[in-house]
């Protein structure tokens, strides 16, 4: 994932996360806590955009997302405050946490809070969104295995197997 994101920013990415160890998570990146604690993934998107003014964020147990995916999420803010894939494997048909924001975001992230709404969704009528129709998604991929999230240890013998099977095949 740092990878896919230099690759696709040119910079390297920034991590934002609150738990006290996270600087040694991955030596080299820049680790911010969230500016409003305890929000979940909302919380750590409105720290990118308040941090950085527009963010292209991924969720860390992410580990398929290709570069290019995030370049055409990245490049769609010149005309959306928000750039969000759409998928079929997600309940809300979107993957907040691997989408494009922009510094508008910030205030109406804020202003969702201060309503008692923590979805990563929740600002989403006070700020122009874009979806990347699933069409277009599946140009870089299957949306199960783009999106596909590390959260148990079978999960990350999955993604290691997909890995190696991937990095063979190069």
């Amino acid at each position: 994932m740092v990878d896919a994101l230099t690759d696709a920013t040119g910079a390297a990415p920034a991590l934002f996360a609150n738990a006290p160890d996270a600087v040694g998570w991955r030596p080299g990146l820049a680790v911010f806590p969230d500016v409003v604690p305890g929000m979940g993934a909302l919380g750590g998107i409105l720290t990118a955009v308040e941090t950085l003014g527009a963010a292209v964020c991924v969720a860390w147990d992410m580990p398929f997302v290709p570069a290019a995916l995030l370049r055409e999420l990245a490049a769609g803010l010149a005309s959306a405050d928000v750039v969000i894939p759409e998928s079929g494997g997600s309940r809300r048909g979107v993957e907040p946490l691997c989408a494009a924001y922009g510094a508008a975001c910030g205030p109406a992230i804020r202003a969702a809070l201060v309503r008692g709404d923590q979805r990563a969704v929740g600002f989403h009528a006070d700020v122009r969104v874009a979806r990347l129709a699933a069409a277009r998604v599946l140009m870089y991929g299957d949306p199960g295995v783009l999106f596909f999230n590390v959260n148990t240890p079978e999960d990350l013998q999955h993604a290691e197997v997909r890995c190696r099977a991937r990095d063979s095949s190069r």
